[in-house]
């Protein structure tokens, strides 16, 4: 097993995977069992039943805390399995939890339909353009940041953030699906728990669903531990290893992602079919506490959502569908897709437009990328 001290890449193939005890096999086998034996009643060898704990599980959640920085790692079901845990362990029917207004439709979902009925209070904020001190009021229990966030790519100053956090007593949370650790670790920044779709860059191949946590401090750690277990959303060993696998090449991608979509930013930027492009490298912010950008593009055509429709029907290369994050190229509109939970009148209010466009920009060669969007725009 890799040294603490090791860097990104030795981390990402080494971390919490040390030979197989028995066998010696070189990578984390899959663990596809649901009970151990035990030499007597509670005798057992650190394993008991695999919705509590699992070898492979339990080798995935290593190796990404330690990619995070963090101390403790958990895995999950979803991301947004995820997400529930955190609310629920740490926030309680009164308590003020405040948001990016420009999130994952998923999380406003659960946010808005779930948890509020709960009696959570919700409240949403541009967090990329303001100052977080007057945002985070001293009742605040929680702030919830995606940054860069989905689908509009503004950068928020995780740093300023966490420091109103600690001044009113809030937890920080960021999700940190679209950056991966190997673009930005919030926890540095003083984040208190990181929080990923391990569906997306983690994993890379769009074959897994899976969700992750990373934090520092024991206590929040014990809880969301507790309801880990208590809830069982967590993930198989199946899912677990080919997370594992595609960490592995985590950086190597990512540095491919990010080239191609330089490359397409500059494509869109100069096209006169298109209104704005969203990219993270444009955020002064984003420059200073970000090592790259990233693969994710948004951009507004010139003209309406029907134009928007045949837009991203006329692709073939991107793969219209829904997700991110794999080696293949995705295009979608997240006013019908995948924010489409939101009200279309706060999906508007968070400047998330009708004719919006969300590209996944894939690992594939660039200039058969840049041709099929030139064929869509001719479309």
């Amino acid at each position: 097993m890799a040294p603490s001290s090791a860097r990104f890449d030795t981390l990402a193939i080494h971390a919490g995977q040390a030979p197989d005890p028995t066998t010696g096999a070189v990578m984390t086998p899959i663990y596809q069992v649901s009970t151990y034996a035990q030499a007597g009643v509670g005798g057992h060898k650190g394993y008991e039943y695999s919705r509590t704990d699992n070898p492979t599980r339990t080798a995935l959640q290593a190796c990404l805390a330690e990619l995070e920085g963090g101390k403790f790692g958990l895995c999950f079901a979803s991301g947004l399995a995820a997400t529930d845990v955190i609310l629920r362990s740490l926030v309680r029917p009164g308590d003020l939890v405040l948001c990016g207004d420009d999130v994952y439709g998923g999380t406003y979902r659960l946010f808005d339909k779930v948890l509020r009925e709960w009696g959570v209070n919700f409240q949403y904020a541009d967090f990329s353009s303001s100052d977080p001190a007057a945002l985070v009021p001293g009742r605040t229990r929680l702030v919830w940041l995606e940054t860069p966030t989905n689908p509009l790519l503004k950068v928020s100053d995780i740093a300023a953030v966490a420091a109103r956090c600690r001044e009113v007593g809030a937890i920080l949370v960021v999700d940190n699906t679209f950056a991966t650790p190997y673009f930005q670790r919030p926890l540095s920044l003083g984040a208190d728990i990181v929080v990923h779709s391990t569906t997306k860059y983690l994993n890379g191949h769009s074959d897994v669903v899976g969700g992750f946590a990373a934090l520092g401090d024991a206590a929040i750690y014990e809880k969301m531990k507790f309801l880990q277990n208590a809830a069982g959303a967590v993930p198989g060993p199946m899912d677990c290893w080919l997370t594992l696998r595609g960490v592995k090449t985590l950086s190597v991608r990512m540095e491919r992602h990010q080239k191609n979509a330089i490359a397409i930013v500059d494509y869109l930027s100069a096209h006169p079919g298109v209104e704005r492009v969203y990219y993270p490298m444009q955020s002064p912010v984003a420059r200073r506490q970000m090592s790259g950008f990233g693969g994710m593009i948004s951009f507004e055509l010139r003209g309406d959502l029907d134009r928007a429709r045949r837009f991203v029907a006329a692709t073939r290369i991107f793969t219209l569908a829904e997700s991110l994050g794999g080696v293949e190229s995705l295009i979608e509109t997240p006013a019908l897709m995948t924010h489409a939970s939101i009200e279309p009148e706060k999906r508007r209010a968070a400047g998330i437009a009708d004719g919006l466009i969300r590209l996944s920009v894939g690992i594939e060669d660039v200039d058969d990328l840049v041709g099929d969007l030139e064929r869509a725009f001719g479309g």
